[in-house]
């Protein structure tokens, strides 16, 4: 069966890339004299927009993966302290 994509990922990606764009155009735009580089401001948001979508592509798929991995340790229990009864004597050589 084939799991279908996460919204979170796919949401948090195009934000980026919109925001990306966005700023990449206002600062080329804002670098210009009035009207004189439309097509360099565009270029340069598609660029930008681009780079910041494949960046945060990469984070968020990172960071649920390792929550992932850190959900199935915590439920095999690996990650807690059994107590023994009898504390631990002092370290020896």
């Amino acid at each position: 069966m084939k799991r279908l994509p996460n919204p979170w990922i796919f949401g948090s990606i195009v934000v980026a890339a919109v925001t990306g764009g966005a700023v990449g155009y206002f600062v080329t735009e804002a670098s210009c004299s009035p009207d004189s580089c439309v097509t360099a401001a565009v270029s340069v948001a598609v660029v930008i927009g681009v780079g910041s979508a494949i960046g945060v592509g990469i984070v968020v798929v990172l960071a649920l993966k390792s929550i992932a991995e850190w959900r199935v340790h915590s439920d095999r229990e690996i990650l807690t302290v059994v107590d023994e009864g009898e504390p631990p004597g002092p370290p020896t050589c």
